[in-house]
Order: structure tokens, then C-alpha cells, then sequence
């Protein structure tokens, strides 16, 4: 049995995902506009937001949030806030892409307590509880026992159409593309860590994400055995836009090569 937290987020998930997966059958059809460079938000996008909002809401009325669309909803100073993507891998999505998530966490007190990542396509629902381990389903997760960055599998997010970080992203993909069994770069950033949480993936690093890009997907590498912080090293990985998560065996390795290269560049 799902815990009751658990249980809130799963329900809402699921729920938003009948809409988005109605929308990604007639994907052509769907209106887009422009929120950025190269930045899309769909309808899409807004109506799945729009129903986890209604449902959390419904079932947590005392609990603020902050959304990827709609920004900070309640009383800033509440002990207990949700952090929501409605939709993450917008551009997988509008593309034809079966591959983007739903990613929902409970904040209490600014400590990250649970949180679920949901991809509609395949029908995994990636959770975890503090304290209490990470999961797929019913099924136990841990983090890969990979010790060798030669047999290790990195993800990583690409700055795309002028987004800041690029010059620091080029210097790290050669130590990578050197040293590694390869790279990947999927585009949903919650997805690769829940998939490092499942030992999928042994790291994944990036630059320039949002809490609500994160914020699931960190508790869910940490409980799975796993470390997370900033590329730099320091601890605040939910709000610093930047991060690292890896195994626990490849941490320090996959640390030390990344600032290295991006040192060299400065």
C-alpha cells in the first residue's frame, strides 16, 4: 500500500496524465504558444496544471505550492508546500515524443519529505518517502554498484537557444565522451534522476533547472542510496539551478572531473 502522501500525489498524477496523454494522441492538433526562445508551453501543459492544482488542493487545502506555470499559490510562509511540474519534456511532447513526466513533491518546513515522478507513457510511478527508501511501483530501488566511470553511463541536459551555461557544458562533454561508456541526454531532467535513482543511469548532472524541475527527483536519488548536490560541491541543489547526482561509488569521481573541465574554461 501507497502511504497517504503517496497516495494524494499518485491520484492527481493520474488524473492530469489522462489529459496529457488524450492531448499527445492528437498532438498536431494542439494549440502552442511561444513562452520564450525556443522555450513552448501547450495547452497541454496548462490544463494538466490546472487539474493537479484542483486535486492537491483538494486533498492538502492547508499546503501552498509552487508551479512551473502558475508560480507561488497560498501563503508563502505555510509549513508544508507542494513543488509541481505539470509537464516536463514540454518539447519531447509537442514533438511526438513518448517520453516526458509529471513530478510532484512535498516540501515541510523547506526539508524535501516525499516525492513522485510519473511517466504516463510507460506507466512507472517513481516515488519515496524520507526515511523511508525509493521506489518504482512496489518494487525497492537502488542506485547502481558501478565503481568504473569506463563502465559508467552519464545524462546530462544541453543549454539550447541561447540559454545560459553553454561554454561550461562544452567543456565537460569531452572528460565525459573520454572517460565513460557514454552519454545521454533525454531531455526531462526528472526522468534522468529518477532513472539514476533506479540505477539506469549512474549520473547525471546539468545546469540551469528550476526547482520544480528537481525537486522529486532529488529525494528520490538520496533515498535510493544515492548523493546529490550542486556541481560545485555545495548543498543547495533544489534552488542553485545547478546539479549532481550520482551513486554513491562515482560521486566524488564524476565531482572532481566536471569541476576540472569547467575550471579549465574560466
Amino acid at each position: 500500500m501507497l502511504p497517504p502522501i503517496i497516495n494524494v500525489m499518485n491520484a492527481a498524477a493520474r488524473k492530469a496524465a489522462r489529459s496529457l496523454l488524450h492531448d499527445f494522441g492528437e498532438v498536431e492538433q494542439l494549440q502552442v504558444s511561444r513562452k520564450g526562445p525556443a522555450d513552448f508551453v501547450s495547452e497541454a501543459d496548462r490544463r494538466s496544471e490546472e487539474i493537479l492544482r484542483f486535486e492537491l488542493n483538494k486533498a492538502r487545502p492547508s499546503f501552498s505550492m509552487l508551479l512551473e506555470e502558475g508560480g507561488v499559490v497560498g501563503e508563502v510562509d505555510n509549513a508544508d508546500r507542494w513543488i509541481i511540474d505539470p509537464l516536463d519534456g514540454t518539447t519531447n511532447f509537442l514533438h511526438g515524443i513518448p517520453h516526458f513526466s509529471i513530478s510532484i513533491a512535498q516540501e515541510h518546513n523547506g526539508e524535501l519529505e516525499a516525492g513522485m515522478i510519473y511517466d504516463p507513457c510507460r506507466d512507472e510511478t517513481f516515488w519515496a518517502v524520507k526515511g523511508s527508501g525509493c521506489y518504482l511501483n512496489n518494487s525497492r530501488l537502488r542506485v547502481s554498484a558501478r565503481d568504473s566511470l569506463n563502465l559508467a553511463i552519464l545524462a546530462t541536459g544541453i543549454p539550447f537557444a541561447g540559454r545560459p551555461g553553454k561554454e561550461e557544458m562544452l567543456a565537460t562533454l569531452a572528460p565525459v565522451m573520454d572517460q565513460t561508456a557514454g552519454l545521454r541526454r533525454f531531455g526531462v531532467a526528472s526522468l534522468d534522476l529518477a532513472y539514476v535513482a533506479a540505477g539506469r543511469f549512474d549520473s547525471f548532472w546539468e545546469i540551469g533547472l528550476s526547482p520544480w524541475d528537481v525537486a522529486a527527483g532529488i529525494l528520490l536519488v538520496r533515498e535510493a542510496g544515492g548523493f546529490v548536490s550542486e556541481i560545485n560541491g555545495h548543498s543547495d541543489p533544489l534552488n542553485s539551478g545547478s546539479i549532481l547526482a550520482s551513486n554513491s561509488l562515482l560521486f566524488d569521481q564524476v565531482g572532481k572531473m566536471l569541476r576540472k573541465a569547467i575550471s579549465s574554461k574560466n
